[in-house]
């Protein structure tokens, strides 16, 4: 159960990064916002491949606390993900205020912190 709790929250990040593609999340990010849009996109895109196939091999590895410390490392970040949302709401080029949108990123965090003290204190 753990497991899949951990899974059901990184499935979310994911499905969030769809929606971070449609709500152009790229223009709240450093480097990106100052590319083109266009640009930008594409970068915001591509980065996700290394990134998730590093994370996905790092779940499966076969050594147990490899992949404690990916889910315990992912499930801090898909909270302070969150808290950077939250503080990023009313930037002008904010567009994740949709309550789907909203229920995604924190509904993340919520199955990550429900996670993490799973996999803490079980």
């Amino acid at each position: 159960m753990t497991d899949f709790l951990f899974y059901l929250a990184f499935a979310t990040l994911v499905a969030h990064e769809l929606d971070a593609v449609h709500k152009h999340e790229w223009r709240l990010l450093f480097v990106l916002r100052t590319m083109p849009d266009d640009s930008a996109r594409r970068a915001f895109v591509l980065i996700h491949i290394p990134l998730f196939a590093t994370l996905f091999w790092l779940l499966a590895y076969p050594v147990e606390s490899t992949q404690f410390w990916t889910m315990l490392s992912l499930d801090v970040f898909m909270m302070v993900h969150a808290g950077l949302h939250w503080r990023l709401s009313d930037h002008p080029r904010y567009e994740f205020h949709e309550l789907y949108s909203r229920f995604i990123i924190h509904g993340t965090a919520a199955l990550a912190a429900a996670h993490l003290f799973l996999l803490l204190y079980r």
